[in-house]
């Protein structure tokens, strides 16, 4: 069997306006992340914090109490805690 270059073709530029529509969601995505931690930084709260905390919550609860551990471990380690 030969391969149809005009649908490889076509198959490829499916595949990249797909991907441009993706990268636009993604800018726009990304404006609306920055709008809510301004919104965040005006009310006063830490957006640093937040995203800490949004990646915690991602994390599995034993992962995360895995890195929490270490975290305090290393704090006391350094006089920190």
């Amino acid at each position: 069997m030969e391969a149809n270059p005009d649908s490889a073709a076509q198959q490829l530029q499916q595949i990249i306006e797909r991907r441009e529509r993706l990268e636009e969601e993604k800018a726009a995505i990304a404006d609306d992340i920055r709008d809510v931690n301004a919104e965040a930084k005006a009310v006063g709260f830490d957006v640093k914090a937040i995203a800490a905390i949004i990646a915690m919550r991602k994390m599995n609860p034993d992962m995360r109490r895995e890195a929490e551990a270490i975290l305090d471990t290393y704090k006391t380690a350094l006089g920190l805690a």
